[in-house]
């Protein structure tokens, strides 16, 4: 009877065990070193709507004698290698990665689709170069997966995720402590709201500061790395773990956290990943910044900026690293089919567009208002050089 009751309780408590939320665990790096990351199904499972992927438009067979699309719309300046049936396709598929609920209608004047009043559409010409000049220039952190508007955006209008400067709160009192610059502050959402700097984002996704700040000597003398350094750059680690759902060792040995030969794949990717998000602040998203109406900056009138939560949200991948963007070739470089095709795109561009390739110094973006029209034609970005 006993033993019995005992197997019975055994089989009740297996039983329970298995109907649990599990963890799992993945090895990223060498037995022993700690290199490991944990996953809850439960967490997973709650984020899954956010990483769905909508299913894709329809793509047509390739026509090499299909009208280009500057022989079927006016004013198109950044995708004029596409053909028609292309560029439309894309544009279907935008309308639902960024505005579903208002359609075509969000960026375009539908009785005018060629206008540019509304300032959405000047600054998704600027976002889609960002995203050509990602999946082309910048796979050594995108790889072949690549990015399209989804990635961002996921049916939002304005992508979560993004990030403007933070001063913190003015200290009160006669300051005679020193500056405390933002530490001793809690609540800051970019420092996973821990007693950290209050922006460490300016100075590493927007500048170019040194995030390494381990000195190589004892003694003060040139070594100016400080502890106030080491804690803006852990501010960033924090950041960077919490934008991508996962622990230190994702990147890092636990026992030798500087050594580059004992860390994971994933570090350099991430090294990758840090100049990829600087380069877009400084290319992109700051230019915009005199584009966008008042209620879109920051309460001090700062643009918003990427950084690795715009893209990632919680993923370690963004997405869990679903290639959505396989099914856009036209989002990726420029498209050129045949010498024949390539000739008619240009000969049907207008003399006074810029090209996209030009290496001209362009002026400065003029400031517009939500439905006045633009002061000056709109100008195309220069990519920077590799």
């Amino acid at each position: 009877m006993a033993r019995g009751c005992a197997l019975l309780l055994a089989g009740a408590i297996l039983s329970g065990l298995a109907a649990c939320d599990q963890t799992d665990s993945v090895q990223r790096g060498h037995r022993g070193t700690g290199m490991l990351q944990l996953y809850e199904g439960k967490t997973l499972a709650k984020a899954a709507d956010l990483h769905a992927v909508p299913e894709a438009e329809p793509q047509d067979a390739a026509e090499y004698d299909a009208p280009t699309v500057n022989q079927t719309h006016r004013n198109v300046q950044v995708l004029t290698d596409l053909t028609g049936l292309e560029f439309s396709r894309l544009m279907q598929a935008m309308s639902t990665w960024i505005a579903p609920e208002e359609g075509c209608e969000f960026c375009h004047n539908p009785k005018n689709l060629a206008s540019d009043e509304k300032y959405t559409k000047v600054v998704s010409r600027r976002m889609l170069q960002m995203t050509r000049d990602i999946n082309t220039n910048w796979k050594s952190h995108v790889a072949d997966t690549g990015v399209t508007c989804w990635t961002c955006h996921r049916g939002q209008a304005v992508p979560s995720g993004d990030w403007f400067a933070n001063p913190g709160r003015a200290q009160a009192g006669s300051n005679m402590l020193g500056n405390r610059t933002g530490q001793n502050r809690a609540g800051v959402k970019t420092v996973v709201n821990a007693s950290l700097p209050s922006d460490p984002l300016s100075a590493y996704l927007n500048g170019d500061y040194n995030i390494r700040v381990q000195g190589n000597s004892v003694l003060a003398g040139e070594n100016r790395h400080s502890i106030k350094q080491a804690e803006w750059s852990y501010g960033l680690m924090l950041y960077m773990s919490d934008s991508l759902g996962v622990n230190c060792t994702y990147c890092h040995n636990s026992r030798a956290l500087a050594s580059w030969d004992e860390s994971s794949p994933q570090r350099a990717v991430a090294w990758y990943g840090i100049r990829m998000v600087r380069e877009l602040n400084s290319a992109y998203l700051n230019p915009i910044g005199p584009l966008l109406p008042a209620h879109r900056m920051s309460p001090e009138g700062d643009n918003p900026k990427v950084g690795c939560a715009t893209c990632h949200k919680g993923a370690y991948k963004p997405l869990y690293g679903a290639k959505q963007a396989a099914d856009y070739p036209e989002l990726y470089g420029v498209m050129t089919r045949s010498p024949e095709e390539a000739a008619s795109a240009a000969a049907m561009r207008p003399k006074d567009m810029p090209d996209i390739n030009t290496t001209e110094p362009l002026p400065p973006l003029q400031r517009v208002t939500v439905a006045g029209p633009l002061d000056a034609a709109p100008q195309l970005l220069t990519l920077p050089t590799r």
